[in-house]
């Protein structure tokens, strides 16, 4: 989530320099409440260009679509299908043609279009290919996942995948923050979803991912300890040095290895059904029942929610948890923040509320999905994308349109049809 370090500095340091060309819009101009801070924070659309590459679109300025582009967009969404109630048809099909702008040609899929965000997250493309193939597009999604599969075979610390990558296909990355040992299991959850809905063919293509699903699962084996279940202490979604191990690493190894389950039979690799027992000991054995985010911790943040379905089985002690959470993570303006003792900026962030959108429509509870899904909706840009933030008055903020939010939101508009969902607005 601080996807940029000391990112109000670093934002406040650049606003000029943005501002200079249109990139900034700052927090309401009116006071802020006391207990805010003013927060500098710029938004930016993304469109395609003649190329079919995404550039930056200045706020306020007119865009004019490409209609060679247009042509293309429309009919590759007209090749898949736009998920969820028809009462949520405009976010989804923005959000399907926002992916479609942020994955380049080679699979590279870009977090945001901004020049910090303008990278490849393990996390965030493994969401992206999720969203791709439950949505119809499961070549694309494979790209996502092959992209991924490359850098995993070009760059990785001790086996473990970096915070981020370059999307120029190097294996570089931008800056010396250390690895993030969740991306192992997200990118097995993300191989599984794509396995699970793709079609005819599926079997060879996964051929090409076979050491980036081995590979991941040796990963995760060397790193959680036998005997207590527990990953070293590593950065995780929050993407900061802990010195403890955190719920956020450890709940998406074990959601990745469930997962990986029909993956690994169908490469007729070993099953890692022990692998998947021994991390189910480290989240019940030191984590439960209130599923903190740091080891001897009281804080809760958006952890628990990857214990929920469809990233886990039900479970009445994790759903008690993750409604606990919900309410510590409340903020003004109705969405959530990452994480209970989050700074009280009265920021909500996106990624956060759909992810309570998605675990509830996967938990059936089609009322409170609603509920979060209305809320992101409402709190889409003047372009109709999802941004990353929403100030404490309501206004979107930070980058838009982002990745990790449009596929948690696709995804949780699948669940919803699942559930047979058809709800009135």
């Amino acid at each position: 989530m601080r996807r940029v370090p000391h990112a109000r500095r670093r934002l406040l340091a650049c606003g000029a320099a943005l501002a200079a060309v249109g990139l900034v819009t700052t927090g309401a101009s009116s006071p802020v409440e006391p207990s805010y801070a003013r927060i500098a924070l710029y938004s930016e659309g993304v469109a395609l260009d003649a190329d079919g590459v995404p550039r930056l679109v200045p706020v306020g300025a007119a865009v004019v679509d490409d209609p060679v582009q247009r042509a293309r967009q429309d009919a590759w969404l007209a090749a898949g299908r736009v998920p969820g109630p028809d009462r949520y048809r405009g976010m989804a099909e923005q959000a399907l043609r926002d992916l479609d702008a942020l994955v380049l040609e080679d699979g590279a899929s870009l977090a945001a279009g901004s020049p910090y965000w303008r990278y490849v997250w393990p996390r965030d493309a493994s969401f992206t290919a999720a969203a791709l193939a439950r949505s119809g597009h499961p070549d694309d999604a494979h790209a996502v996942l092959a992209y991924l599969a490359r850098m995993q075979a070009s760059s990785t610390v001790d086996g473990v995948l970096q915070a981020r990558y370059l999307p120029d296909g190097s294996g570089g990355v931008p800056d010396a923050r250390p690895a993030q040992l969740d991306g192992s299991g997200w990118v097995l959850w993300g191989v599984a979803q794509w396995y699970a809905a793709a079609g005819p063919g599926r079997d060879a293509q996964l051929e090409e991912l076979r050491e980036l699903v081995v590979s991941s699962v040796g990963t995760i084996r060397a790193h959680v300890d036998p005997v207590s279940g527990l990953p070293p202490a590593f950065p995780d979604y929050w993407e900061v040095r802990e010195r403890r191990p955190t719920l956020g690493t450890l709940a998406p190894l074990l959601a990745g290895t469930r997962a990986a389950a029909p993956v690994l039979a169908a490469l007729g690799e070993p099953p890692a059904g022990d692998l998947v027992a021994r991390l189910e000991r480290g989240v019940e054995g030191h984590f439960a029942p209130s599923y903190p985010r740091r080891l001897g911790g009281s804080a809760q943040d958006t952890a628990v929610a990857w214990l929920m379905p469809p990233f886990g089985a039900p479970d009445p002690q994790v759903t008690a948890a993750w409604q606990d959470a919900a309410a510590g993570m409340a903020r003004p303006a109705g969405g959530l923040a990452p994480g209970e003792d989050w700074k009280r900026d009265g920021v909500s962030w996106t990624p956060e509320t759909a992810m309570w959108a998605l675990t509830a429509a996967a938990s059936g509870d089609v009322e409170q999905a609603e509920h979060w899904l209305d809320w992101l909706d409402r709190h889409r840009t003047a372009r109709g994308s999802l941004p990353e933030k929403v100030l404490h008055d309501g206004s979107p903020a930070a980058v838009a349109p982002l990745a990790w939010t449009a596929s948690t939101v696709l995804l949780a508009l699948d669940e919803l049809d699942r559930q047979g969902a058809v709800s009135d607005p």
